[in-house]
């Protein structure tokens, strides 16, 4: 790997359906297709690591602004986003699950692992990875191996997660440029663009999400009420100790919670209504 060779994956256990409107909160452009029958991938568009951070300050990491959004993906839907990235010096993942605290693992350019053998038994236990093969596969890639550098890493990793279902497209991949993995996205069969067009559009999104998915029963009623109350609740301070931080991703985080927590208040009130 070398510095021109900065990238960044986010792959969701969902299909792009149930993927997009969250994406849209981001407020950054992606393309968005199919990685397998369980799972999407999101490839960014821009290279926000590279210009200047919140606040004009300087430039935030590829891991952080990834890490971020893996983050913000994960405490508004109920399944666990995975990022992916490199850099000229080092490659990992951040995984992120819910409210859970997001695990990750770092290798060094030349391969050597520099993460905690913790966060592998973490990571298979939140994907439901198989606690004998497939841990056992995972740990492999916690030990040195002069062979094996960081890209390496990065793709036995994802042999490991192919079992789940998960196959990206050819050329999306550990390892290439941001702009070889948006050319290869773009052309793929089904790919969306995924862009912020304002709140109106984000909430029209979000409803329709909502009326079409299996979570129906869970927005309507004291559950959905609690549910709401809960992200309003967490989403004002995090938002808040983000922008403090300086920290986008978190703030995404927190904008996405406030969002989710007003939206699902303002549909049970209209649907209330309209019974």
């Amino acid at each position: 790997m070398n510095a021109t060779s900065t990238g960044a994956l986010l792959m969701c256990r969902a299909d792009p359906e149930t993927v997009r409107p969250l994406a849209h909160l981001l407020r950054e452009q992606m393309l968005l297709t199919r990685a397998g029958e369980e799972w999407s991938v999101l490839v960014p568009e821009g290279k926000p690591w590279r210009g200047t951070g919140p606040s004009g300050g300087d430039p935030e990491p590829v891991d952080r602004v990834v890490g971020g959004w893996a983050g913000a993906l994960a405490v508004g839907s109920s399944w666990p986003v995975l990022a992916l990235w490199w850099d000229g010096d080092r490659a990992g993942y951040t995984l992120a699950a819910g409210f859970r605290r997001p695990v990750g693992y770092v290798w060094l350019a030349d391969g050597t692992p520099v993460g905690e053998d913790e966060a592998m038994r973490t990571f298979a236990a939140r994907l439901g990875l198989d606690p004998v093969l497939d841990l056992q596969a995972l740990e492999e890639l916690t030990r040195p191996d002069p062979e094996s550098d960081a890209e390496a890493r990065l793709r036995g990793l994802l042999a490991v997660l192919s079992r789940t279902g998960l196959t990206l497209p050819t050329g999306l991949g550990p390892g290439e440029s941001a702009d070889r993995l948006r050319s290869v996205a773009a052309v793929q069969r089904g790919v969306e663009r995924v862009e912020w067009a304002g709140w109106r559009d984000a909430v029209r999104v979000e409803l329709d999400a909502v009326e079409s998915s299996s979570l129906g029963p869970w927005v309507r009623g004291p559950r959905a009420r609690a549910i709401a109350a809960a992200q309003l609740a967490a989403g004002l301070p995090l938002l808040l100790w983000g922008a403090h931080r300086r920290s986008g991703g978190w703030a995404a985080a927190g904008a996405v919670l406030l969002a989710q927590g007003a939206l699902g208040l303002a549909y049970h009130r209209a649907r209330a209504g309209a019974s």
